[in-house]
């Protein structure tokens, strides 16, 4: 049961995640909620490690999730599952591209997806943000630790693009931040 669970959940996030992995979040997280498949900050956290490590945030959890749900066939059911509508639908699309790039009611639909693209990835930051910063499960009590980390990397990358063009690479900003979670982590504990 479990591995049919899987493959429509992720066949579901595959098929209607349009913007890419970031705009993909809240669809993943709705799927993996639903499954009872992780509780919400594991997602969190699990996000955080998903777009830290190589790969696209989507296929990250999916193996993530297939594997500790039901192994390794669990993840390749799971990946598979989730890789398999963007494959179709892109092999489809280079085909009927070439002679729709000129239509206008194409570039319509087009120009009608980014702001909405736009607006999942800033909710799904801002819901990100405001569940790290605030203990939602404790009376939406302020972590100050994290609203400072927030505040501080925000400063270093808005900083960043002024001084140098293009701003601070991403990697570089992911180790800084991993960085000050390993120190603002265990200064807690000293």
């Amino acid at each position: 049961m479990i591995y049919l669970e899987l493959l429509i959940g992720f066949l579901e996030v595959g098929l209607f995640s349009f913007g890419g992995g970031y705009a993909s979040i809240p669809l993943i997280r709705d799927v993996i909620l639903r499954y009872g498949w992780m509780d919400e900050e594991m997602l969190t956290y699990m996000v955080a490690v998903s777009e830290s490590t190589p790969g696209p945030i989507m296929v990250n959890l999916a193996t993530y999730v297939g594997s500790t749900r039901a192994g390794l066939v669990g993840a390749f059911i799971a990946t598979t599952a989730v890789v398999t509508p963007a494959f179709i639908i892109v092999i489809l699309l280079t085909a009927l591209f070439t002679k729709a790039a000129g239509n206008p009611y194409f570039k319509a639909i087009l120009g009608g997806l980014i702001p909405c693209i736009i607006g999942i990835i800033t909710a799904t930051g801002i819901y990100t943000i405001v569940a790290q910063c605030f203990a939602i499960d404790d009376g939406m009590r302020p972590d100050i630790k994290m609203i400072g980390l927030s505040a501080v990397l925000a400063l270093i990358y808005f900083a960043s693009r002024k001084v140098k063009k293009g701003g601070i690479s991403p990697i570089t900003l992911i180790i800084i931040s991993a960085v000050f979670g390993v120190l603002i982590g265990n200064f807690h504990n000293l």
